[in-house]
């Protein structure tokens, strides 16, 4: 059987327990995010538990499973995970601040069938968060534990004016979390498909002969960007730079081709 896009697992975890825990953490714990390059405004962490020979704290790493201070010094983070019968790499607390986005990219040491599994349990959720995984909007809940295959693309966009903050665990694969993965996807709720605002953009531009013209006429990629953000923000569509650089590099010869047409 293949795995999966996501599944909301059959099990419960003590949610007043960990935002208590979560209240704990001093405001200079957070550490931004190793992966620069894939972000825009507020991403950043804390480690629970984190390998050994990493280079940072949230870095991954090969070497054992290191328990880190914050863990050791609150057991609320052990009790709060008491029903998940698990083989922890690593535990992070990852936040996404208002306004904030994780840009579209592949976490390509999740492939394979040994590779370890990621599980995000939403603790702070607001509801103007997208969380975009191969296409479809993954509808996460406070206090739900999912797992998503986060090898497939995916990006998180924060539209909310509240931080959103997941605890995402990385653990070996075996009997009980496999089977968690399976029993869980009938009760899965469905997700959203993608309609975003570069998508409907695209459609204007087929629709629209003048304004497709506007950009047939740019041969500067940086000139063609900024006239395609500047009129996708008149008519009320917003999207980043980084999102629009990842349709060019994912479908060059399309993109390029309904200019040409």
């Amino acid at each position: 059987m293949s795995r999966p896009a996501f599944s909301r697992l059959p099990v419960t975890v003590d949610l007043p327990l960990l935002l208590q825990a979560l209240a704990a953490i001093a405001d200079d714990a957070w550490r931004s995010h190793f992966n620069t390059e894939y972000f825009s405004g507020d991403w950043s962490g804390v480690a629970l538990i984190s390998a050994a020979d990493a280079l940072t704290e949230l870095s991954p790493g090969r070497g054992e499973p290191l328990l880190r201070e914050p863990w050791l010094r609150d057991e609320r983070w052990r009790h709060g995970l008491r029903n998940l019968s698990l083989n922890i790499v690593s535990a992070r607390l990852l936040r996404l601040g208002p306004g904030a986005r994780v840009h579209e990219h592949r976490d390509y040491d999740l492939n394979g069938p040994d590779a370890d599994r990621r599980l995000h349990i939403p603790l702070l959720s607001p509801p103007n968060v997208d969380f975009w995984l191969d296409g479809q909007r993954v509808p996460m809940a406070a206090g739900e534990c999912w797992f998503l295959d986060l090898a497939r693309p995916h990006r998180v966009d924060n539209r909310d004016t509240a931080a959103r903050i997941h605890l995402v665990i990385d653990c070996k694969p075996d009997a009980w979390l496999e089977q968690m993965i399976v029993e869980g996807l009938p009760d899965t709720p469905a997700p959203g498909l993608a309609d975003t605002d570069l998508q409907r953009f695209q459609r204007l531009v087929t629709e629209d002969d003048s304004l497709s013209l506007a950009l047939r006429t740019l041969h500067d990629p940086e000139m063609f960007i900024a006239r395609t953000l500047e009129l996708a923000a008149e008519r009320g569509l917003v999207f980043s730079r980084e999102e629009l650089r990842t349709a060019m590099r994912n479908g060059r010869r399309q993109w390029h081709e309904q200019w040409s047409c």
